[in-house]
């Protein structure tokens, strides 16, 4: 692992993560090159923002999922090429069931360079702390639609305010927001804002 990164884990004590492209459960259909292993690696500079981030979540009773960090170039790679193949169906309807393959990447669900491989973007979501539930958001991650945009329309009022509280909670601890997915943030002051890594999850 590079200087200056760090499984989030050890320092977010009590977090939990779910590293979707380390398993088959993601928009690819199986688990994507570079993620060897099923955790989050960010920097330090993300870690210390995402501790700021879980005490203003703990403050109103949630507590936070981690579902991607630092992302391997040769995972960005890896969804381009499944992006340029003909379409199979098998992941479409969950994840992108209103557009074409090709169009992930043109709509802005799929960069060819990605914030997350400058380990400076945290994918995740709430959970309640006292059920272990997670809060309804109107859309899963990676939903590739209008429906995960912050301004979509067509979710309940509920999901729509767990959205704002969310992005309340990432706003205030250092993060950027980003239109189209709601639960993608990029940390502001970036350690390594022109450096696109490619060292492996592992």
């Amino acid at each position: 692992m590079e200087n200056g990164f760090l499984f989030l884990d050890e320092m977010l004590h009590g977090v939990r993560w779910d590293a979707k492209y380390a398993t088959w459960d993601n928009f690819t259909g199986k688990p994507v090159d570079g993620y060897e292993v099923n955790r989050i690696i960010g920097t330090k500079a993300v870690a210390f923002a995402l501790r700021e981030a879980q005490i203003h979540a703990a403050a109103l009773g949630y507590g936070l999922l981690l579902w991607d960090g630092y992302r391997p170039r040769t995972a960005v790679d890896c969804f381009l090429r499944w992006a340029a193949q003909p379409e199979d169906n098998l992941t479409k309807e969950k994840f992108y069931p209103n557009i074409e393959r090709a169009e992930l990447i043109t709509k802005g669900y799929v960069a060819s360079q990605s914030s997350h491989s400058r380990g400076s973007a945290i994918d995740l979501t709430l959970y309640h702390l006292d059920t272990g539930e997670l809060v309804s958001m109107g859309s899963n991650f990676d939903f590739m639609d209008e429906r995960s945009h912050h301004t979509a329309k067509g979710i309940g009022d509920a999901e729509a305010q767990n959205r704002r509280c969310l992005r309340k909670i990432m706003e205030s601890s250092g993060f950027q927001s980003y239109r189209f997915e709601w639960w993608h943030y990029k940390l502001i002051d970036e350690p390594y804002p022109d450096t696109y890594f490619n060292f492996a999850v592992s």
